[in-house]
């Protein structure tokens, strides 16, 4: 038996598999890494795994994300590109907690350039729906959306882009969101914010727009948040295609919350891109993939 576990900074998600990796329970809780009081983090685990435990004596558990950073429970150094699931089983972060589980805390990656980037829960995911040695293109969409090129089953390339968090930021902080009415999606007003995010100009001057178009009437008050994703997804796919240079023809695999991945994948067609929705338990199959490589199970 082993516990799984996808430790962000928002949720908690668990998973008891058997010898096989099959699930035999789950469990999901709000107890993010920035949602435990006092790093409590060995409580919050028993809270949510205390009946696995009791009932399997000896059982281990491998967790992957936020939980392995340096706000965490404990902090998993980072593995340098080209990483495979093998280099990650091989730097497990392994401890013992004061009631004596073992658990092994996947590390980040890191991307050094002249500026460095790092991942740190994606690795996983993407690991999890890549075939061993192959090659893809990866977008995972979120508070900090990661393109992800790999190559012979590593992670050779990302790319980080804080469009989820900049959207966050500029409706609920800003003047933008000023003129914002509720929350139903405007396909039309999503549409038109692609087209002006993709065509490349400032970003900065761009977002005015999101004030102007509402103070005019153009767009409706209701549908100003659509176009503000609109405006910032489209600004990111044409940059993150741009980077990628030649191998701007592929088809992106998004990974993902499907609401988000489904922006996505409209905001890709509209710039003539067919991207394709992976694997929704991408995390759960990594951590099982990683677990193998480290003869956890």
């Amino acid at each position: 038996m082993l516990i799984a576990l996808d430790w962000g900074t928002t949720s908690l998600r668990a998973w008891l598999l058997d010898e096989a990796g099959a699930v035999v329970d789950s469990r999901t809780a709000p107890l993010g890494i920035m949602r435990v009081a006092d790093a409590r983090f060995e409580a919050a685990f028993h809270e949510v795994c205390g009946a696995w435990l009791a009932a399997h004596p000896g059982v281990g558990a491998i967790a992957s994300g936020m939980i392995g950073s340096r706000q965490g429970w404990h902090e998993a150094a980072y593995v340098d590109c080209p990483a495979a699931s093998e280099d990650l089983a091989a730097r497990l972060l392994r401890f013992e907690t004061t009631s004596g589980t073992r658990i092994a805390i996947v590390p980040g990656v890191a991307l050094r350039a002249a500026v460095p980037d790092v991942m740190r829960g994606e690795e996983t995911q993407v690991l999890g729906v890549l075939p061993a040695g192959g090659d893809g293109l990866l977008v995972l969409p979120g508070t900090h959306c990661k393109w992800v090129r790999a190559r012979d089953g590593r992670i050779e390339w990302f790319a980080t882009f804080m469009t989820g968090e900049l959207f966050a930021v500029l409706r609920e902080h800003s003047i933008l969101g000023r003129l914002m009415e509720g929350d139903t999606f405007d396909e039309a007003a999503f549409v038109r914010g692609v087209d002006a995010g993709a065509a490349q100009g400032s970003v900065a001057a761009n977002l005015f727009g999101v004030r102007t178009l509402g103070l005019f009437g153009e767009i409706a008050a209701a549908g100003l948040h659509s176009y503000l994703s609109g405006l910032l997804i489209g600004d990111e796919l044409a940059d993150g295609l741009q980077r990628i240079g030649s191998d701007r023809t592929a088809s992106p695999l998004l990974i993902g919350e499907p609401a988000l991945v489904e922006l996505y994948r409209r905001a890709f067609a509209r710039l003539g891109v067919a991207a394709w929705a992976g694997d929704a338990a991408a995390a759960l199959r990594g951590l099982r993939r990683i677990a193998k490589a480290a003869a956890l199970a």
